[in-house]
């Protein structure tokens, strides 16, 4: 199965796969690909544009090839904003969507104490594209931040 995991910058994403995805599952996510193609002491979440651009094609080819064994195997996907044109294509998968928001107070906080000042624009964004959707799986913090 497809399980693709949205939601805003320091949602919780991450530790939402961490709870539920087993070892033999597959899990693609941008940020944790970025760490492992740095040099070593890279920070988290503070990626070159060159860095990126390499993971976005190496994440995009781990997609293309793990839809093609989730007949077998769940695969987990990080996307913080799919398109209308990757939503349809998660919808013709049959993925299941799981949209992680602690609300927007706590993203904020988040942000403000462990991420780049940028993301809060990327938060701002997701909110108002999602304005009026309900809050889903994770209402509470995800952990002691």
């Amino acid at each position: 199965m497809l399980i693709v995991v949205t939601g805003p910058p320091g949602a919780g994403k991450s530790s939402y796969i961490k709870a539920h995805a087993r070892p033999r599952d597959i899990v693609i996510d941008l940020d944790l690909m970025a760490l492992a193609m740095a040099g070593p002491g890279a920070d988290h979440h503070n990626h070159s544009d060159v860095l990126l651009k390499v993971v976005h094609r190496a994440r995009f080819a781990a997609i293309r090839e793990a839809e093609q064994h989730i007949e077998t195997t769940d695969v987990y996907v990080i996307n913080t904003m799919p398109n209308a044109r990757t939503m349809a294509q998660y919808k013709r998968l049959k993925a299941r969507i799981i949209t992680v928001d602690p609300g927007r107070d706590i993203v904020m906080q988040r942000i403000e104490d462990m991420r780049q000042p940028a993301m809060k624009a990327v938060a701002t964004k997701w909110y108002r594209a999602n304005r009026g959707r309900s809050r889903s799986v994770m209402p509470q913090a995800s952990r002691q931040w």
